[in-house]
């Protein structure tokens, strides 16, 4: 019987990428995400690291519905800005464009750009981080990580992806994660490598459950 896990998330397209860097592995779970549990109470991710993010909303999420729980936190990480943006990634410029998400992608990045203005090119190191976690309502079954190197570059370039992927650059590629296609991108990603980590990890455990 196939084991059922909740992925923390309503995006259906982030399941949908889980599956397929999973592989096989996938094939030996029974998916489901938060749009199946319309009503339960967000959990809020307040911890100070990727990794407490991650660990605070599978547990919680695990808690109340029953299920093995897989979650997630990432975010951009400047040597330069001591770390930040950090866990606040997705919500660093959220006073400056008033908490309007559609425009939070760009007020993120364009702060980044202003506070690293008079930063060298060789101290402008960065790297996109991702935990993992998967519990099961009593405990951590698994914790992975994964992170891209790159440096903020001086101006946005490329229209693929999000969030901070036109300031990003990549030098081992010459090209800004926003300049990568989805393939590319899957190959050398942050949450790609996460997932990667855990899947002999999780296929392990699927063979003794």
């Amino acid at each position: 019987m196939k084991q059922r896990i909740l992925l923390a998330s309503t995006n259906q397209g982030k399941l949908a990428e889980l599956s397929e860097l999973l592989g096989t592995v996938s094939k030996k779970v029974d998916w489901v995400c938060l749009k199946a549990y319309p009503n339960i109470p967000e959990v809020v991710e307040d911890g100070d690291t990727f990794a407490e993010n991650a660990r605070k909303k599978a547990l919680g999420y695990a808690k109340v519905t029953g299920l093995w729980t897989l979650a997630d936190d990432s975010g951009l990480v400047i040597d330069a800005l001591d770390g930040q943006p950090g866990v606040y990634s997705a919500r660093y410029a959220a006073d400056e464009c008033g908490g309007n998400r559609k425009n939070i992608d760009t007020a993120n990045y364009k702060k980044v750009l202003a506070e690293l203005k008079d930063t060298p090119d060789e101290e402008r190191i960065a790297r996109f981080s991702c935990c993992l976690c998967l519990v099961s309502p009593e405990k951590i079954l698994l914790e992975t990580e994964g992170a891209v190197e790159g440096v903020i570059n001086r101006t946005p370039l490329g229209e693929n992806g999000f969030g901070y992927d036109p300031i990003f650059y990549i030098p081992s590629l010459g090209k800004t994660a926003a300049q990568l296609n989805k393939q590319q991108k899957n190959r050398i990603s942050h949450r790609g490598n996460a997932i990667g980590k855990l899947k002999p990890l999780l296929e392990d455990l699927l063979r003794v459950n």
